[in-house]
């Protein structure tokens, strides 16, 4: 592979002009396709195999009119102190609200309070059900301003009046804070390169990849149902890795100038030896993203797959436009050791020779293992024991900030009719094979109202046909609450013994019953997951380093960072720690996709660092220096490019903690939180420490695994050899397999 990357390498520093034009034209399309694409539509949310699924397809079936999907909004009237919402003179303005709303162009119904039963038992909170022909996504912006202007009206007339449900979402936006990350990333690369024009390579390219895959993802998202949430991420992971393999590539460049190579053999050799590390790190995180697909639901591996062709496009645009861009810098990037007085002008300073700060660290760990070991461990051992009290749950308007209206209508419902009033179960039952379908409808009510934490349950609705009807149930606890999810498993296990009796099939449905279905189904996918993507990683990984123990080490570091990473997500997002901070202004549950996306997001990152810093080790071993020396080559080389690439990365994530979002906003610290467990206490410390107490036998692998393993050459061993032999120890390579 070193000798393919190097060619390919070269080949692009001399036909720059061309390589150049071809990611022109691909960022000229990818826009173009972007700015004429439809305006995407409703993103449906389906999770197969859930019975909250089916009891949906269930309703489209039987109640073909119900528009099961459409947006829904309700208006919440509270009255002043001392009046009530059936005071003459409140009741005429909610009526005359009602008949404003019902006059809009997309809306299918609007139910009036006082004829729909909707005034709380005090007579101080009403609300009117607002339901719409099309998703809240589709709905026009003159709909959603004729709703709110009836709100303000009536806010005028002195009822307070807020609204909550989906007819108000709007697509998220992450602030000025991911800008200030960029910033950050830029001043990190002007500080590791000392040069305004090297340290602006990697953003560039960084900046046309990520161009190209969410002008891509945006250009499809009509045709594959792709949501917002699709680009953020793939920007947030783009721009992360972009930057990342970038500034590998382009230190390495750097160092093979300082050797005394010409610039085009530099570059070529730059590609082959440090472009290797990035294909096999780039694939580790397209094998964690893409992996995402086992879970079976469909928003997941969508996400998961555009995020994937993000970093592909990363990938390839390190391995050929950095080394054409390089090819227009010319003597502008300066070797590594050489800086220039004015960062990019003036004339070039010689750094004075001697220990960086990565060897002299290095050489600490190497004396001092054991200690080390054991500080990383406990360490990241307590940061994970928030983890231990980890609870799923999905975003409602419970969780929106407190400024918004959704919030304000959640609580007034609360206040008014209960914190279960918010999450109302839909119980379907399906009585077509029942020998008697009213009498099965009305034993599953009867059942139901005998179940505890139950406040109220309505009568059976059948449809035209009478053989499928709906209940709606509403708890006595908020949707997000342990005794919520144990009242839908109560319900079930009722609807079994209507089945055996009666013979017609009671579901649950509604969205808390598909919040609980989605976070179990998330918690069954973990393991296999886990075992899909650290197998197959691992596998990677034995044919990069020719080792057993290396990839062993690799994945339980991450599992050990993994963790201490989700435990202060607990701490900040579910107990409020620092959550002033961060901007949290509602503690609640962890988002239940957040655990599995962090593990596949925050594996394939951290193979990234464990690539380039471990292969650094062990080209030194396979040259002649102990494994001792080869730690500490390894991070003279590596520790200030790696310690860079995981600030930026930092930087990258943590921009997204702006995000208005919680879901992207709870990603992006994660990540960031992530990034700096692995990078700094796991590959820093940890690493380290463990090579050094296992000495030759890191490198250890069965000779007939190495007869049967590829040999892609990630160290450039070929390239060595066809440069005469420089620095080849003929008997260096058998050392891997002896122990």
């Amino acid at each position: 592979m070193a000798t393919f990357l190097y060619k390919l390498g070269r080949l692009a520093f001399r036909r720059r002009h061309f390589v150049a034009l071809i990611w022109v034209a691909l960022l000229t399309l990818a826009g173009v396709g972007a700015a004429s694409a439809p305006a995407p539509g409703t993103t449906s949310f389906s999770i197969p195999g859930t019975e909250a699924q089916r009891a949906f397809d269930l309703l489209e079936e039987r109640f073909p009119g119900m528009s099961a999907d459409g947006a829904t909004a309700r208006v919440v009237f509270k009255a002043p102190a001392g009046e009530k919402m059936t005071d003459a003179e409140n009741k005429a303005t909610v009526e005359k609200t009602v008949e404003e709303l019902s006059s809009g162009a997309e809306v299918a119904s609007v139910a009036d309070p006082y004829q729909a039963g909707a005034v709380s038992k005090s007579g101080a909170v009403a609300y009117a059900q607002v339901k719409y022909d099309v998703s809240g996504m589709e709905l026009k912006d003159a709909t959603r301003d004729a709703l709110e202007d009836a709100a303000e009206r009536a806010r005028g007339a002195g009822l307070t009046v807020e609204v909550g449900g989906d007819a108000l979402q709007a697509t998220p936006h992450t602030g000025s804070s991911e800008i200030i990350g960029i910033a950050v990333a830029a001043v990190v690369l002007v500080i590791t390169f000392g040069s305004l024009l090297a340290a602006g390579l990697p953003l560039l390219t960084a900046i046309i990849g990520v161009g190209i895959g969410v002008s891509t993802i945006t250009a499809l998202a009509k045709v594959l149902d792709l949501g917002s949430t699709t680009s953020t991420l793939a920007t947030m992971i783009g721009l992360a890795v972009g930057i990342d393999y970038a500034l590998f590539i382009v230190s390495r460049y750097r160092a093979e100038l300082a050797e005394g190579r010409e610039r085009e053999e530099a570059a070529g050799r730059a590609v082959g030896t440090a472009g290797s590390a990035v294909v096999f790190a780039g694939l580790t995180v397209v094998i964690a993203l893409v992996g995402l697909a086992v879970v079976n639901i469909p928003m997941l591996t969508k996400m998961g797959v555009a995020a994937a062709g993000t970093v592909a496009i990363a990938v390839l645009i390190a391995l050929t436009l950095i080394p054409a861009l390089l090819g227009y810098a010319g003597r502008k990037v300066r070797p590594t050791g050489e800086k220039s007085k004015l960062l990019g002008g003036g004339r070039a300073a010689k750094k004075p020779a001697g220990p960086n700060m990565g060897t002299r660290w290095a050489s600490f760990v190497v004396r001092r293992p054991l200690a080390v070991l054991l500080v990383g461990i406990v360490g990241l051992g307590a940061a994970a024991i928030p983890a231990a009290s980890l609870e799923l749950g999905l975003p409602d308007d419970g969780s929106q900030p407190t400024s918004t209206t959704q919030r304000r209508a959640y609580d007034l419902l609360t206040e008014g009719f209960g914190p279960g009033f918010n999450g109302p179960l839909m119980v379907v039952v399906d009585a077509k094979d029942s020998k008697d379908a009213e009498a099965a409808f009305a034993e599953t009510g009867e059942r139901i109202k005998a179940l505890d934490n139950v406040v109220t349950v309505t009568p059976a609705a059948p449809n035209k046909a009478g053989d499928t009807a709906t209940i709606t149930v509403i708890p006595d606890a908020k949707p997000s609450s342990v005794t919520t999810e144990d009242l839908v498993h109560a319900i079930r296990d009722t609807g079994a013994g209507v089945t055996s009796d009666t013979g017609a099939e009671v579901l649950v449905t509604g969205a808390t019953a598909m919040n609980i279905d989605v976070s179990q189904k998330l918690n069954d996918a973990l393991v296999p997951y886990l075992i899909l993507v650290v197998g197959l990683a691992f596998l990677l990984l034995i044919v990069v380093f020719r080792s057993i123990l290396v990839p062993l080490k690799a994945a339980l570091g991450f599992l050990l960072s993994v963790m201490a990473a989700l435990g202060a997500v607990v701490a900040v997002f579910q107990w409020g720690w620092l959550a002033g901070l961060m901007g949290v202004e509602e503690t609640g549950p962890v988002m239940s996709m957040m655990p599995i996306f962090m593990v596949g997001v925050v594996f394939g990152l951290a193979m990234d660092y464990e690539v380039f810093l471990v292969t650094r080790m062990r080209e030194a071993y396979v040259h002649g220096e102990t494994p001792g020396q080869a730690v500490v080559t390894g991070f003279k080389h590596g520790a200030r490019v790696v310690t860079a690439a995981a600030v930026i990365m930092m930087a990258v994530f943590a921009g997204f903690i702006g995000s208005s979002e919680s879901m992207v906003k709870m990603i992006g610290f994660g990540l960031a939180v992530a990034v700096f467990f692995d990078a700094f206490i796991v590959r820093m410390a940890i690493v380290p420490a463990v090579l050094a107490l296992l000495g030759k036998r890191a490198w250890w692998l069965p000779k007939w695994l190495d007869r049967v393993l590829p040999n892609v050459d990630v160290e450039g061993e070929g390239l060595r050899t066809a440069d005469g032999g420089r620095d080849v120890d003929p008997d260096a390579e058998k050392e891997l397999v002896r122990a």
